[in-house]
């Protein structure tokens, strides 16, 4: 191996240094760093069907728009109702409905909620409420009770085929990502739902948010 003098030694470093830089500026325009990813906090909330609707607001009842929401087509609506623990009788008013409409009825409830309520919920993807928690709904016209259909729900991010493209996952995918700042934190076990009509934005509930310290324009990174 041969021994360089001071100045072979920094003439070598420097051209080194000089061909590592060429290579990277020939291929920036081929690192392409995915956005960061808004994050969004849910309350608890009910979706319904049209068969628990009229039974909780009365025959041929129509949702009312409360608000729009981040994913295309949802929206908050002004209707609310009270939900009964039947292993407690404990209560928690004014839960949200969202719309619109689905072809199964359900609670999306925290870990917090569950605890205060009496009930061991599962953690689900929306819409997979086999052998979820019983739960009693109540309206203005009717009650219901729900043999299965409480869950806490899977924290999620919703992108589109695109957005799954540039993060290199696919839909069902599992990842942990990164909410940084002071109060930060890791979260395991993310759900990746992709979908053409989503817009792209990591889901997670009230606990879950309190305990990133998630304000408005808080993102996250995918780890």
């Amino acid at each position: 191996m041969k021994d360089y003098n001071q100045s072979e030694y920094r003439e070598l470093i420097n051209t080194v240094s000089q061909a590592v830089y060429k290579k990277i500026t020939e291929n920036k325009s081929e690192l392409v760093l995915p956005e960061k990813i808004q994050v969004e906090v849910s309350s608890r909330h009910a979706h319904l069907n049209q068969e628990s609707l009229e039974v909780l607001y009365g025959k041929d009842y129509k949702l009312n728009k409360l608000r729009d929401l981040s994913q295309p087509g949802e929206f908050a609506c002004t209707e609310t109702i009270m939900l009964v623990s039947p292993k407690k009788m404990r209560t928690i008013e004014k839960v949200r409905i969202l719309g619109p409409l689905r072809d199964y009825t359900q609670v999306e409830l925290s870990f917090t909620d569950g605890i205060f309520l009496g009930l061991e919920l599962p953690i689900r993807i929306s819409g997979d409420i086999k052998n979820s928690e019983p739960i009693t709904l109540v309206g203005p016209k009717g009650a219901l009770t729900l043999k299965e259909g409480a869950i806490r729900a899977a924290r999620h991010i919703h992108m589109t085929p695109e957005d799954a493209k540039q993060f290199k996952v696919k839909n069902h995918d599992i990842v942990n990502v990164e909410i940084s700042g002071k109060y930060g934190a890791i979260f395991k076990d993310i759900v990746i739902r992709v979908s053409a009509d989503s817009k792209l934005a990591l889901h997670l509930d009230t606990d879950e948010g309190n305990a990133a310290n998630v304000k408005v324009n808080t993102h996250a990174r995918i780890l």
